[in-house]
């Protein structure tokens, strides 16, 4: 059976393979194989209640590992684009404020020289008078729509560090289409931040 994980950096992973072999320590990475020996997954993560290695086990299917693979042999490291925000589900804010939409990601805040700073997307700030003004909602990507985070990372990863997207967005009472050149993120992961 197939479906979403969350890896250690939050980011869902889609289409996991859910398996009863078991996963034990030191064995994550192995080969998951099917009843004809051919490799279908790579054993990834255990879910646990108890925190051994008794659980429900989950392997990254293998199409994932065949693009994955060689760009880590030839990069060193999975070069992810990422626009640069800092991001919060509209419907986890719909019951403290009231948005002008009822799905889709609030820019809480862009990241200085980001792909989002470049293309203008706009972020929650203070007014001289103390109000918050709202940043921009994004609801859409080239057409796909966006109602949360995770479908926002979904749609980035089909993506790489290079290509154009389309990012619709409601700003000011108005939808409105911003072109976005990806790029990787000024700061990266290792260095502790998204």
């Amino acid at each position: 059976m197939q479906r979403p994980i969350q890896a250690q950096n939050g980011r869902k992973i889609e289409g996991a393979i859910q398996t009863d072999a078991s996963i034990n320590p030191g064995n994550s990475g192995g080969p998951l194989l099917d009843s004809h020996g051919r490799m279908i997954g790579i054993n990834s993560q255990i879910e646990s209640t108890s925190g051994s290695s008794a659980g429900v086990g989950f392997a990254i299917p293998v199409n994932i590992a065949k693009r994955i693979v060689p760009l880590l042999i030839r990069d060193g490291e999975i070069r992810r684009p990422k626009l640069g925000i800092a991001p919060r589900d509209v419907e986890s804010l719909g019951k403290q404020m009231q948005l002008p939409v009822s799905s889709g990601v609030l820019v809480v805040s862009v990241q200085p020289g980001s792909p989002a700073a470049n293309a203008g997307l706009r972020g929650v700030v203070q007014t001289e008078d103390g109000d918050l003004e709202l940043g921009d909602i994004i609801v859409g990507i080239d057409g796909e729509k966006v109602d949360t985070n995770d479908d926002l990372y979904k749609i980035l990863d089909k993506h790489k560090v290079g290509d154009n997207i389309n990012v619709e967005v409601f700003r000011q009472s108005r939808r409105t289409s911003v072109p976005v050149r990806l790029t990787e993120a000024p700061t990266q992961r290792r260095n502790g931040r998204e």
